[in-house]
């Protein structure tokens, strides 16, 4: 999954939570939060705190990882190297 905005990255957490049949409650537990905490980053996470993010995470059994973004020419081509 690759998320470029905080929305992006909270869409993908909720999906990997629902994917593991996990609540929000479970989650906050584990990631010593409240459920509250769990439904404003789901929601809007713009304003949670890297270390709630992390925190979230590892409750999921999730990892961040940062690589470069391709460039444009290189997400429009395909395995034999034609340009879409």
């Amino acid at each position: 999954m690759v998320a470029t905005t905080p929305q992006m990255l909270a869409h993908a957490v909720k999906e990997y939570r629902n994917l593991q049949k996990k609540s929000q409650t479970e989650v906050a537990t584990v990631a010593n939060t409240k459920q509250s905490t769990i439904s404003i980053f789901e929601n809007d996470p713009t304003g949670t705190k890297i270390e709630t993010l992390f925190n979230i995470l590892m409750a999921l059994e999730l990892e961040l990882v940062v690589q470069p973004r391709p460039k444009s020419r290189d997400i429009l081509q395909d395995e034999e190297g034609e340009i879409w």
